[in-house]
């Protein structure tokens, strides 16, 4: 089967990219994990366990306006039950234990593993938003939370 289109008029170009630099995505994702800078590598994103710095202390680049909102223990959730599960099934199947000795086992390594991941998924993320101008990441897009109205517009 074929397919042919006919097109009325000039085949147009699509519209013209912006200047903006390419950002590499991968290393800003890794960059990002290991709790680095995207840009330069070398400030910290994250000031308290998942706050981010307002601004990278070395090159200036500004981590606030980062959108990840519930994807981190979204993935989070999702690996860690990629690793537990399987291995959970797996010891039933081949050992029997009681279930103590289960809850012994399974409830530590999901809390450890949920809260050892957590900070690097997040700051691959905020890497992520940051190589594809997502957000506020990009200095030419607008604002995209809606404006506060004033307190003289606001409705009773």
């Amino acid at each position: 089967m074929t397919v042919h289109y006919e097109l009325n008029g000039t085949l147009e170009s699509p519209p013209a990219r912006s200047d903006k630099p390419r950002r590499p995505v991968m290393p800003a994702m890794l960059r990002g994990a290991a709790n680095r800078c995207m840009n330069c590598g070398q400030g910290r994103i994250f000031d308290r366990f998942l706050k981010t710095n307002h601004a990278c202390s070395h090159c200036g680049t500004e981590f606030h306006h980062h959108r990840a909102d519930d994807a981190p223990p979204y993935f989070t959730i999702t690996i860690v039950g990629h690793i537990v599960i399987p291995a959970l099934l797996a010891v039933e199947v081949m050992w029997h234990p009681d279930l103590w000795i289960h809850m012994a086992l399974w409830v530590p390594l999901t809390l450890v593993l949920s809260f050892l991941l957590m900070q690097p998924i997040k700051g691959a993320l905020v890497g992520l938003q940051w190589a594809l101008y997502m957000h506020g990441f990009d200095p030419d897009a607008e604002d995209d939370l809606p404006p506060v109205p004033l307190p003289s517009e606001r409705t009773t």
